[in-house]
Parts: C-alpha cells; sequence; structure tokens
C-alpha cells in the first residue's frame, strides 16, 4: 500500500483544461441547437410556401355555391399572386391569415348561402379579380346560418 501511495505521489498529474471542456461542450450544443432551429425553419417555411403556393390551407373549404365563384377567393401579392379561398374559414382563421399577409380587417356581416356552416366565410371584399396588397382592408360576410 505504501509502495501505490509513494507512486501516486511521484507520478505527474495529467494535463486537464476544465474551462477549454466546458467551451467544447457548449460550442458542440449551440451548434447543435442552431442546425435543429435551422432545419425547422426551413421546414416550416417550404410547408408555408407549399401551401400558399398552392392556394390551399389546412382550414376546411365548404362546398357552397360561394365556394364555387370568386366570391371567396382573395389575390394576394404583386408578382405572382397568391389566390387564397377563404370559403368555409371561421372568423379567427381569416384574422390570422390577415395578420400574416399584413393586411387590416374591415366590415364583418351576416349572409346566407345554401349549405353553408354557420359562422362560416362565404364572400370576402375585395375578391379576385382584384388584387390586395399589404395595408389594404378586406371585409368578410360570414353565414347566418343555412
Amino acid at each position: 500500500m505504501k509502495a501505490m501511495n509513494q507512486y501516486a505521489d511521484s507520478a505527474d498529474a495529467p494535463a486537464f483544461d476544465a474551462p477549454q471542456i466546458v467551451r467544447r461542450t457548449r460550442r458542440r450544443r449551440t451548434v447543435g441547437l442552431a442546425a435543429v432551429a435551422t432545419a425547422l425553419i426551413l421546414a416550416g417555411g417550404g410547408t408555408a410556401l407549399a401551401t400558399s403556393a398552392a392556394g390551399g390551407s389546412s382550414h376546411p373549404t365548404e362546398s357552397s355555391t360561394a365556394a364555387k365563384s370568386d366570391a371567396t377567393v382573395m389575390l394576394y401579392g404583386d408578382d405572382p399572386t397568391i389566390p387564397i379561398d377563404f370559403a368555409g374559414w371561421s372568423l379567427e382563421g381569416a384574422k390570422s391569415y390577415l395578420a400574416k399577409t399584413q393586411t387590416k380587417l374591415g366590415t364583418v356581416s351576416k349572409g346566407t348561402a345554401p349549405g353553408c356552416k354557420p359562422g362560416s366565410v362565404i364572400e370576402v371584399s375585395p375578391h379576385a379579380p382584384k388584387i390586395v396588397h399589404n395595408g389594404d382592408t378586406v371585409s368578410f360576410t360570414l353565414c347566418a346560418g343555412g
């Protein structure tokens, strides 16, 4: 036992740089988080771009007379214009999309259309073929009841 203690006392301690190890660990963690965040942003942006380019959304489209015309389609942007079909959307969903397009909510009125779901959008103004830009005001007509 005494010989082991003498050997341990006489041996040089290995080089150990704790601050360097901490910096390396933080750098690796930061790079990993940045890579994951970038992948999520690109995936989300690609999904949003594909959805808006296709003119679709995650909102249901009601099959009604108003949905088959341009009365619920808003053309947004310049070149190219993005058609947004608000048919069947709730007012909350339409408001959130207006915030994304930086347009303002105008008047909200009630109307009727055959087979519409109460509270869903049956008309948007201005609608296609007029083009809406940032800052423009958009009004909606909601279904009062079928």
